[in-house]
């Protein structure tokens, strides 16, 4: 909990979502647009965030349908370069998620400079995308290898787009992940990006791991965040944020001051 309130500062930290556009080599790319679409959209989504008082923000391929286990390099190298063209105006901690590939994770977090990542670490599962088996040790490992022990793991404990072949409770799951993976925190999502994470999910896994952060990853909206944030140590969101309220859309500035606004009375509620 120390290394994670000494990198979000705020209490309960609200993580705003910059999702890039389709990455060069992924099937809806728009090779129009170009490298400089990509960053010229991604700069007006992270001046949205910003601009409302998000306490930290998060870049994702989200647009890379249909995902991947194993990203192909010219992804992980177009997201450092968007990232990178946009680093003198990041002026809050910025952490990214390369879909679904940790490794790839842990190497656009080295190279940007993240202070977090966030992931599908541990677990395993019968997804959209095939068997999925992920291995923390190995990403760990690659972290520290790779000089970035200082840069926050995210765990991701309830994969979107899949479901776990591990049987256990989720809060058996999130507490035997919490001793075996060293988790900076604990993330808990529902079925689909933009899909609520169950209340009842976060109060259960919240109570088994008082001491390490448990956050809401997807789903949360403006008439959900107060009760969110009085179980849960902090949420992300993206899709609630944007025009109309779709994943797919830019960032709506008002949209995205109106739910910070929120969020920032309920923690002065709590």
């Amino acid at each position: 909990m120390r290394r994670f309130r000494e990198v979000f500062g705020a209490a309960k930290p609200v993580i705003g979502m910059v999702h890039l556009g389709a990455l060069p080599g992924a099937p809806l790319h728009d090779a129009a647009a170009g490298l400089e679409g990509l960053v010229e959209a991604a700069r007006a989504d992270l001046d949205a965030l910003q601009a409302a008082g998000f306490d930290a923000v998060m870049f994702g391929n989200e647009n890379d349908r249909p995902y991947e286990f194993s990203v192909d390099p010219a992804s992980v190298a177009a997201m450092a370069y968007v990232i990178g063209r946009l680093r003198p105006l990041i002026t809050v901690p910025f952490g990214v998620n390369v879909l679904w590939d940790p490794m790839a994770t842990v190497a656009l977090a080295a190279a940007t400079g993240a202070a977090f990542m966030r992931e599908i670490f541990t677990g395993a599962y019968a997804s959209d995308m095939g068997l999925w088996l992920p291995d923390a040790g190995k990403a760990m490992r690659y972290r520290d290898r790779l000089g970035r022990r200082d840069c926050l793991m995210l765990y991701n404990i309830s994969a979107e787009f899949a479901d776990s072949l591990d049987r256990r409770p989720l809060p058996d799951r999130a507490r035997s992940a919490a001793f075996s993976s060293i988790p900076d925190a604990v993330l808990v999502s529902g079925q689909i990006t933009g899909e609520a994470a169950a209340l009842a999910d976060l109060e259960a896994v919240k109570a088994v791991l008082p001491d390490t952060p448990v956050l809401a990853n997807t789903g949360v909206r403006h008439e959900t965040v107060a009760e969110v944030l009085r179980i849960a140590d902090g949420c992300v969101v993206g899709s609630a944020l944007k025009v109309d309220g779709n994943t797919w859309n830019p960032v709506d500035r008002d949209r995205a001051a109106d739910f910070m606004a929120r969020a920032r009375q309920a923690r002065g509620q709590a």
